[in-house]
């Protein structure tokens, strides 16, 4: 029988553009200008100056190198190395620490998609290691188009199939696998150096679950990052000859065995089957995405109790947030969700979410400051915010996100609010207008509305672009 790695393999080389219909097309442009917007937003964050700190500093003094130099020309036995641009300046590294540089900032705000099924991700992530790649190789925007959606088919397949938090495993683990194919893809690499790719990303990338647990750090945004880095960085090793262990899935010690347990994969996407990318979610606010609908819902209950004459921070004696056990265990339980000090544990505190949104009436960016989460009015009210565990809720997921709210003023007034597929869910989907207007928001101050249209008008007319490296003058 054909190891699941073959599987991978075989699926990711018979995938091509045309087998792509026009609605998974359109829905890559969606996510890559959704994704880039995040990393625009998230540029001048210190965890990505420290990424573009450590991609410049590798690739500076090797820059002037003859070796170095712009794709895979061979001459007289000698190959250049091929470079990729980080995101926002005109530096160019090695693929894989810009794939690290630019999967940072994307992912740093805590922006940008999700998927929720056995196991949670952000498919998104692998966007980083696809356009770094897709540069360097000289790709095109159809080849970019294709890897993107091989990425979330075969990522959110393998978080359909096991969970690996249960075990304590990280969500990032399936990255590896996901961002290796899509590397493997836009390297040309035939089945059994895909397989070797595989091998080599799956037996060295196992992330622990740490990462996103109690007082969150810096790397809750960096996890997956580095994942991409450590994807492309197999899929070239295996491009050269490299080989890696095998069976990386069924083996003796492999990664069913070890890591996520038995599994079974299901069709993959094809012209006669639907595409993974279409049930995957655009936040529409910046936080973690099982507080969506609870945020949502805050922010409609306080228009209805500023509405009576009630103050959210003077009249509320308390606050029930009924949910569903992933985000119960991921968002609303632990001590640090009440007394967040961080932005990373903020974003991931379904207590402060609802409770800056009743308070301040909005969910931005400027929410998740340093200087606002320490605002004692506001530590005030989340300290009357309580979270259950439903049944009811649970029974629901991950088809539907639903939040209960109840709240209960001074005087004994109830107010309630359930919702159940907040903005951005697959069921309740953002306009295109809504995609680009995140983007504008994002890159406001940074980039001039001229050169926002321009990138705009290239990434919307991504299928006609030749040779990637003409996309990255742009960004």
């Amino acid at each position: 029988m054909k190891t699941i790695a073959q599987k991978l393999s075989e699926y990711s080389h018979s995938l091509k553009y045309a087998d792509l219909p026009k609605e998974v097309v359109h829905e890559v442009k969606r996510r890559i200008i959704d994704s880039l917007g995040c990393a625009i937003g998230a540029f001048d964050s210190e965890p990505a100056k420290i990424a573009r700190k450590i991609a410049q500093d590798a690739a500076a003094p090797q820059a002037s190198s003859p070796q170095w130099g712009e794709g895979r020309v061979r001459g007289k036995g000698t190959e250049k190395i091929p470079l990729a641009t980080i995101i926002g300046t005109n530096i160019k590294t090695s693929p894989d620490l810009a794939a690290f540089a630019n999967g940072v900032a994307i992912r740093y705000l805590d922006y940008n998609d999700t998927y929720l099924s056995k196991e949670p991700a952000h498919p998104s992530d692998n966007i980083s290691a696809c356009l770094a790649v897709a540069e360097a190789f000289h790709k095109n925007g159809k080849d970019l188009i294709t890897a993107i959606a091989l990425a979330y088919e075969t990522q959110c397949r393998l978080c359909d199939a096991a969970s690996l938090r249960q075990r304590g495993w990280d969500h990032v683990t399936y990255g590896a696998f996901s961002a290796t194919l899509a590397a493997a893809k836009l390297m040309n690499l035939n089945i059994e150096k895909t397989v070797h790719a595989l091998g080599l990303a799956g037996v060295a990338n196992i992330a622990l679950r740490q990462t996103r647990v109690g007082e969150l750090s810096m790397w809750k945004g960096c996890a997956f990052a580095n994942a991409a880095r450590n994807a492309v960085f197999a899929a070239n090793l295996a491009r050269l000859g490299m080989t890696g262990p095998a069976p990386i899935f069924e083996g003796e010690k492999g990664f069913v065995k070890l890591v996520s347990g038995p599994f079974e994969l299901k069709e993959f996407g094809g012209k006669k089957r639907p595409f993974k990318i279409m049930e995957t979610y655009i936040k529409y606010y910046p936080a973690e995405y099982h507080s969506q609908s609870a945020i949502e819902a805050a922010l409609q209950l306080r228009k209805d109790i500023v509405g009576q004459g009630f103050s959210p921070a003077k009249d509320i004696k308390s606050i029930e947030i009924k949910t569903f056990d992933a985000a119960y265990e991921i968002i609303g339980s632990g001590p640090e969700r009440w007394n967040p000090r961080t932005r990373e544990t903020a974003d991931h505190s379904l207590p402060y979410c609802v409770a800056v949104a009743l308070m301040d009436g909005e969910v931005s960016l400027n929410q998740f400051s340093e200087k606002h989460i320490k605002a004692k009015g506001l530590h005030k009210l989340i300290q009357k915010v309580k979270v259950r565990n439903d049944r009811g809720l649970t029974k629901q997921y991950p088809e539907a996100m639903p939040n209960h709210i109840i709240i209960i003023t001074n005087d004994g007034r109830q107010f309630s609010k359930k919702i159940e597929y907040p903005k951005g869910h697959h069921k309740n989907p953002m306009t295109d207008r809504e995609v680009e207007e995140k983007f504008k928001t994002l890159s406001q101050g940074l980039i001039s509305a001229s050169d926002i249209d321009k990138i705009l008008f290239a990434l919307w007319n991504l299928e006609e672009i030749k040779d990637l490296r003409k996309l990255t003058p742009t960004l």
